[in-house]
Order: C-alpha cells, then sequence, then structure tokens
C-alpha cells in the first residue's frame, strides 16, 4: 500500500508515476481526494478543540471548586471532550477507513529504471543457454507426454474437469525430482525451508497484495475465510505480519514448495492447452526481507538463483525487465525469468521475481528496529519463484525431446530421477 502522507504531499508526482502502470491506476488516485481533504479537516478540527480544551481546563482550576459556576464549566468541558473522541473515533476512523479501501486497490510505484509500456515492451537483459534444435520433428509436451505414459489429461478432466493433469510414473517423478533439486540448492545457499499452510486468511491474501483486487483469481474455502494460497508468497511473506525484526537478523531469506491454485479468471484462449496455465500446480517460491538499502542487491540475487536451476537443468532461456504497465500489483521492479517453449516457437514465464519494496511491509504491518531503541521502519520484501515446476516439466521435456520418442534427464537431475532418460512409466514409482 502507498505512504498516504506521502501521497498528500506528492500528489500529482504519485498519480504521473502510476500512469506509467495504466490510466485506470491513475485515476483511482482521483477519488481519494475528496476524502483525503476531508480527513485533513477533521484533524484541523479535532486539534482546534483539543487546543480550546487544553485552555478552558486551565481556567476551569481557577474557578472556587463546589460552586454552581466550577459544576456547570466541568460538564461542558467533560461534553467537549467526548465530541472530540467522537470525531477521531467516528469521523476520522470512518474517513480515514474509506481512504484505506481505495488505497488497497492502488498498486506500487513503477520504479523509475523501468520501461515504459506493456508486454511487448519488457527489456530484454540476456540470453543464456543453447537453443534447442533438432533433426525430427519435435513434439509439443501435450502429446509426448501422454505418449510416454506420463502425463494424462483426459483423467484428469474426468475427474476435475479442465486444467488439471495426472502425473502418472515418471511424470510424477519427474516433478518430484525436480522440487528436490530446487530446495536443495537454495537450502545450500543459506535459505530456509518452509512448509507453510497451504490456506490462508483474507488477512493475509490483502497484506501480500492479493486481495482485495483480485479475489476473483483465488480459490476461497466455502463456509470459512480461508483461501488455497495462489502461491508460497502469501503465507511466507505473512510470517512476520506484525511484527517488528531485529536489524542484524536480516536479510531473513526463505524457501517454501507448495502447490498453488489459481481460477486463471480471464485466461481463456491464453496458453491453456497441456500444462501451461493449470487451476493446481506446484511451486518453489523464495522470499526475502531486507532493510531498505538492501533489495535492489537482493533482487539481483534472487534472479541469479532462479537462474541457477535453469542452468542446472540445461534449458534455453532469457531474463527480461517487465515494464510498468506489465508488473504485478505489488511489484516496483520485476524480472521475468522466460524459458524457451519449443511447441510455441517461443519465450514463457517460468519465474517472476519482484521488488516491492515496502509495499506488501505497509499492508502487513512488518517492520524492523534500525539499532536498539530506534524507531521502528518498514522493510522491504522480495519475492521469485524458483522455479514453476510445471513449466519446468514442459521446458524439459519438450528442449530435452530424442529422435526414439524419448527423453533425456539433465545431469544434476539424475541422482534425483534414478535415470538419465524418461522412456515411459517407471514401475514400482
Amino acid at each position: 500500500m502507498l505512504d498516504l502522507r506521502y501521497l498528500i504531499d506528492h500528489f500529482d508526482e504519485v498519480r504521473a508515476k502510476l500512469a506509467r502502470r495504466g490510466e485506470e491506476a491513475a485515476a483511482l488516485l482521483d477519488s481519494v481526494r475528496e476524502p483525503s481533504a476531508e480527513r485533513l479537516r477533521l484533524i484541523r478540527d479535532v486539534e482546534d478543540r483539543k487546543h480550546r480544551l487544553k485552555n478552558e481546563s486551565k481556567s476551569l482550576g481557577k474557578l472556587p471548586k463546589g460552586s454552581e459556576e466550577f459544576h456547570t464549566r466541568r460538564a461542558e468541558l467533560r461534553l467537549a471532550s467526548e465530541e472530540i473522541k467522537g470525531l477521531e473515533n467516528e469521523g476520522l476512523a470512518r474517513v480515514e477507513e474509506r481512504i484505506r479501501e481505495i488505497l488497497l486497490l492502488v498498486p506500487n510505484l513503477p520504479d523509475d529504471s523501468i520501461p515504459d509500456g506493456g508486454d511487448q515492451d519488457a527489456r530484454v537483459e540476456r540470453v543464456c543457454g543453447t537453443l534447442p534444435t533438432f533433426d525430427f520433428a519435435p513434439k509439443a509436451h501435450w502429446d509426448l507426454g501422454p505418449e510416454l505414459g506420463i502425463i494424462d489429461f483426459e483423467r484428469a478432466a474426468r475427474i476435475s474437469g479442465s486444467r488439471f493433469a495426472v502425473m502418472i510414473g515418471a511424470g510424477a517423478r519427474l516433478e518430484r525430482a525436480l522440487v528436490q533439486l530446487m530446495m536443495d540448492v537454495h537450502a545450500s545457499r543459506g535459505y530456509t525451508e518452509v512448509i507453510p499452510p497451504y490456506l490462508v486468511g483474507s488477512e493475509a491474501m490483502t497484506g501480500t497484495g492479493q486481495l482485495p483486487k483480485f479475489a476473483e483469481d483465488a480459490f476461497r474455502v466455502q463456509g470459512a475465510d480461508l483461501w488455497l494460497v495462489p502461491t508460497a508468497e502469501v503465507p511466507v511473506t505473512n510470517l512476520h505480519a506484525n511484527e517488528i525484526l531485529e536489524a542484524d537478523d536480516l536479510p531473513l531469506r526463505y524457501a517454501a514448495f507448495t502447490p498453488c491454485f489459481r481460477s486463471e479468471a480471464g485466461a481463456h484462449g491464453r496458453d491453456v492447452r497441456g500444462l501451461m496455465r493449470q487451476h493446481q500446480f506446484h511451486k518453489v517460491e523464495l522470499v526475502k526481507f531486507t532493510r531498505p538499502e538492501q533489495s535492489d542487491e537482493a533482487l539481483s540475487d534472487l534472479v541469479r538463483e532462479a537462474e541457477l536451476i535453469l542452468e542446472k537443468l540445461e534449458l534455453h532461456y532469457r531474463v527480461v525487465t517487465l515494464a510498468a504497465g506489465d508488473m504485478g500489483f505489488s511489484a516496483s521492479r520485476c524480472l521475468d525469468i522466460e524459458v524457451w517453449i519449443p511447441s510455441l516457437e517461443s519465450f514463457r514465464e517460468i519465474s517472476s521475481c519482484s521488488n516491492c519494496r515496502d509495499f506488501q511491509a505497509r499492508r502487513a504491518r512488518i517492520r524492523f528496529r534500525p539499532e536498539p531503541k530506534a524507531k521502528p521502519k518498514l522493510v522491504h520484501t522480495l519475492n521469485g519463484s524458483a522455479l514453476a515446476v510445471g513449466r519446468a516439466v514442459i521446458a524439459l521435456l519438450e528442449q530435452h525431446q530424442q529422435a526414439d520418442g524419448t527423453v533425456r534427464i539433465p545431469e544434476a537431475l539424475r541422482p534425483y530421477m534414478g535415470t538419465d532418460v524418461i522412456k515411459g512409466v517407471i514401475k514400482g514409482v
């Protein structure tokens, strides 16, 4: 959430920055003007009344105690005090809640360093790995997986409907192997492993920015204030909600593997075939809490840690800086890692690494004390996929497929798979 004081003092500047995301985002601020002016009027009214009450209270002491005038004046002062409390507890609280409701819908300010524009305006930072070439007609994973007997879309549809998959034998083992590799790599680099709840409350979803704006993209539990996690970013970031951290403990770094659940509202017609855009998928998420001055470097490290997995999987990919109009709601700066998908002849996102600065920390009230007894400050939060497991399966099957219909397993993954090639269902798994 944006800083209200900064917004009021720099309204035109903030609006201009938000306009880089699109006029709809900027226009939301216009509805803050009126309640902000009312808030300022109420604050001034309360301060004036308190000042008068203080002065008049001093004059009360000059009246003879027990006199009729004393009792009358004291009653008047008590009434004035109650009116002030009413203005603070009802009037001011009401208008501040209205401002908060609006600000919860306003996205984070885009960093000055990122390009303007939308999804076609991302800036390519680097292209890595070797572009796969084939001397045979390569297959898409939605054909290759079923032919190998490791992915079953038809049975999944009978069980749950569209956009689900059953991973079988070597397919199930491949997902498990990928998760194990990812978690081992991140744990070896100082991340603390976390298995968080897969159901979270509305407050947690609000803290990271999923609510209230993106309620239709999530699955809610009927009859309870609980949501299936759309990403481990939600429960892991909220590990420290309403806490004051010690400066010496920062940065904090967590790695979490969870299933993720998304309704994908409005995604019809976009990469809906195969495993690309599922209602349920697995993901390893990295979350960091840093001092403000550490977060830019922490973002670079986060991207590098996600790249390490792609390098170990011997996959062709690129890193791009997203344009202002294409970033996630909570991000100030976002770098996507896009893996090459041969069947689509294009790159697709497999990791999105974001520096949210103090946007989520303000919503979730996550602070740190710069030094003992110092006034707490907001931390900066960062998050990134490392990686989306289903999309890693897609890239691995398609980039490492062989002419005989088998799939080569990259060397780093072989100890986890127990084989160097997928020929079909692994018996006994």
